[in-house]
């Protein structure tokens, strides 16, 4: 016999946790703020208060929401349809990341024409595109050449190919897949492996063999609690996260800050680097 109060109980169960979704179009917005240098409000982002900023956040949150939309449904029988959305998933972020960049290149050249501002076209790695286009062309399509402040859906639709595999891995060894990505989120630090630009020189801005640690500790963190487990809160180690975030608002705004790394530490132990998602970056976030 069921009472109102568990029909109540099972249907919020079933429902979306939309708070989730505020957090992370936060955190998108707060990604757009920052990305329009000069304004007001970009002095108040959560980027101003510590090493990591709303990057992190964003795919912070978008393990946890992989764990919530396709946690449950990656069980026997099931698996095969639960990667097949998952990879669409994918296939939409990649098509929006090429829409974007068309449109980010449309509105500069517009500005340049118009605007008669054609330092315009130097900015934000579109510079390449006119120099050699076919070449930029083919980097764009293939993700190798991406504009500046246009790198978060690349990263994002990278994990989201990879997902699959380690919610399968962390359903029968969690402890173990945290630790192969807890490794190789090390050993791409120290050997700066990334994915290659093309045509142009360098690596992806934000790499997704580092921040794929990152993804993993949401996406696993939140598929325990799913299946049942909790997450028991120690106030030492509450504690000493507090002491943590309060320690890094003051060190970005004193003359520590800017430094390339500590003690000839590897850039990813003892750094604050982006691209690498340095230990002092990951651990502020976590905190």
């Amino acid at each position: 016999m069921t009472t109102p109060v568990s029909n109540e109980r099972d249907k919020r169960i079933g429902e979306r946790d939309t708070r989730i979704d505020v957090l992370r179009a936060l955190a998108l917005l707060t990604i757009f703020v920052d990305h329009v240098p000069g304004t007001v409000f970009e002095n108040w982002t959560y980027k101003n208060f510590g090493f990591s900023d709303a990057a992190e956040a964003f795919v912070l949150i978008s393990g946890i929401s992989v764990a919530l939309a396709y946690g449950t449904k990656f069980k026997p029988g099931g698996r095969l349809l639960a990667t097949l959305k998952m990879w669409r998933r994918a296939g939409v972020l990649y098509i929006a990341h090429i829409v974007i960049t068309m449109v980010v290149i449309a509105l500069f050249c517009a500005a340049a024409l118009f605007a008669h501002r054609p330092e315009m076209l130097t900015m934000i790695n579109i510079e390449p595109l006119m120099k050699n286009t076919p070449q930029v062309l083919l980097g764009i399509v293939t993700l190798g050449h991406q504009l500046g402040y246009n790198n978060i859906l690349p990263v994002y639709a990278a994990l989201l190919l990879a997902a699959p595999a380690f919610v399968l891995f962390v359903s029968y060894r969690p402890v173990t897949a945290l630790i192969v990505s807890g490794l190789l989120w090390l050993v791409a630090g120290i050997w700066q492996i990334a994915p290659p630009n093309y045509p142009e020189p360098g690596l992806w801005f934000l790499n997704p063999l580092s921040w794929q640690f990152l993804f993993n500790i949401g996406l696993a963190a939140m598929l325990h609690v799913k299946r049942g487990g909790r997450i028991p809160i120690n106030p030492w180690l509450r504690g000493a996260a507090g002491i943590y975030v309060v320690g890094a608002a003051i060190w970005v705004h004193s003359p520590l800050w800017g430094q390339i790394t500590w003690f000839n530490l590897p850039v990813v132990i003892g750094g604050f680097d982006k691209t690498f998602l340095s230990l002092p970056r990951l651990l502020h976030i976590l905190s």
